[in-house]
C-alpha cells in the first residue's frame, strides 16, 4: 500500500488533500502543530502526530518507522502581508521546517516531494502570472516559498529527489481558519458577520484576485504523484477569473442575508491585481475545472453557518510593528 505524510492535514488545504489521498487508496500520516489547524479536520482512518516539522527528532521517528513513498507538504503560516512584521517567525515555520522534510525525503528515498508553494513568489510582476516569469518575491512569506523551490531543484539536480511544485492563490472553502484575522479573506468576511461586525476592507476594495475554491484542487494535488511526466515541474493552480474584493464582500453578504457594513481601513503595501495564466496546468490535468465562485462561496457559507463564528485571536508574538496596520492591533 501507498504511505503518504501530510503535513499541515489538520489545516485547511491539507485536510482536503488527505481525505483526498485516502479517497485514492493511500495509508495516509498527519502530522500538525494544531497552530492553525484543528484535529476534528482530520479525516477518519488516517494516523494523526500531533507536533511540529521544526521537531526533526519527531520528524525523523515518524520516517523511520513508516515505507514512506510520498510527502505532501502544505504546513506553513501563510500570512503574507503579516510575514513583513513576523519574520523570524516565517522563515523558521515557512523555510526551516521545509528543510528538515527535505534532508528526511532525502535520506529516507521518498518518491516524490509535493510542495504547495504561493503566487506570491512573484511579487509585483504583471498578470497574468506565468511559471516562466522569474520570481521576484516582495515580503518574507514569499521568499520563504521561493527559497524552498529554489532547495528542491537543488535537491533534485544533486541527488535525483522527484517533486511537484504547485502556486495556488487565494484558496477558500470549508475547513478553513475563519477565525485567523490576519489571511483568507471570505473567511474574515464570514466570520465578521456571523459576530455582527462591520466587514474591514483594506484599500478601496478594487483590487482583484482570482479565488479558488478548495475542491478545485486539492484531488489534483493529492493524485498528481501519478502523473510522472508532472514530476520537476512547476504549475500555476487555481481559478481563472479575477474578481474584486467589493464584489467578493457583496457576495458573501447576499449568502448571509445581510446588507453589508463596510469599513474601508488604510491600504496594505500589497499587489493590486493578481491572477495567474494555467494553460501549463491544463497540458498536464486536462481534467482540470473550476467551481464558479457563487457556487464555491454558497459552498463555503452552508459549512460556515454550521461550524459557527469563531473568536478572534491577535497574533501575540508580533517581532515588529513599526508601520503595522492600526485595525491589527486591537
Amino acid at each position: 500500500m501507498i504511505t503518504s505524510l501530510i503535513t499541515g492535514g489538520a489545516g485547511f488545504i491539507g485536510s482536503h488533500v488527505a481525505a483526498a489521498c485516502l479517497q485514492s487508496g493511500h495509508r495516509v500520516i498527519v502530522i500538525d502543530d494544531l497552530s492553525g489547524g484543528d484535529e476534528y479536520n482530520v479525516p477518519d482512518n488516517t494516523v494523526f502526530v500531533k507536533g511540529s516539522i521544526n521537531d526533526f527528532r519527531l520528524l525523523e521517528e515518524i520516517f523511520l518507522k513508516n515505507d514512506i513513498d510520498y510527502v505532501y507538504h502544505l504546513a506553513a503560516y501563510a500570512a503574507e502581508n503579516l510575514s513583513h512584521f513576523i519574520r523570524r517567525f516565517n522563515y523558521q515555520n515557512n523555510l526551516s521546517g521545509s528543510v528538515n522534510l527535505i534532508t528526511l525525503a532525502l535520506r529516507y528515498k521518498i518518491k516524490c516531494f509535493v510542495f504547495t508553494s504561493s503566487i506570491a513568489v512573484y511579487g509585483h510582476s504583471q498578470s497574468p502570472l506565468k511559471e516562466e516569469i522569474t520570481p521576484c518575491p516582495g515580503d518574507p512569506y514569499g521568499i520563504a516559498k521561493y527559497a524552498v523551490e529554489l532547495d528542491l531543484a537543488a535537491a533534485a539536480r544533486m541527488f535525483g529527489l522527484n517533486h511537484i511544485i504547485f502556486r495556488p492563490h487565494n484558496v477558500y472553502g470549508e475547513n478553513q481558519n475563519i477565525g485567523d484575522k490576519y489571511r483568507n479573506v471570505i473567511g474574515i468576511f464570514m466570520n465578521q458577520i456571523m459576530n455582527n461586525e462591520p466587514i474591514t476592507i483594506f484599500g478601496d476594495g478594487e483590487q482583484t484576485r482570482a479565488f479558488t475554491y478548495i475542491r478545485d484542487i486539492s484531488f489534483l494535488i493529492a493524485n498528481s504523484v501519478d502523473c510522472k511526466k508532472a514530476y520537476n515541474e512547476i504549475f500555476n493552480i487555481g481559478a481563472d477569473v479575477p474578481y474584486t474584493v467589493n464584489f467578493i464582500a457583496d457576495l458573501v453578504s447576499k449568502e448571509f442575508g445581510v446588507t453589508p457594513s463596510i469599513v474601508y481601513e488604510k491600504a496594505r503595501n500589497e499587489v493590486l491585481h493578481a491572477f495567474s495564466d494555467h494553460s501549463k496546468l491544463r497540458k498536464y490535468f486536462p481534467d482540470f475545472k473550476t467551481t464558479r465562485i457563487e457556487q464555491g462561496i454558497k459552498n463555503m457559507s452552508d459549512w460556515a453557518k454550521k461550524a459557527g463564528p469563531k473568536f478572534t485571536k491577535t497574533f501575540a508574538d508580533i517581532e515588529i510593528k513599526e508601520n503595522l496596520p492600526e485595525v491589527w492591533l486591537k
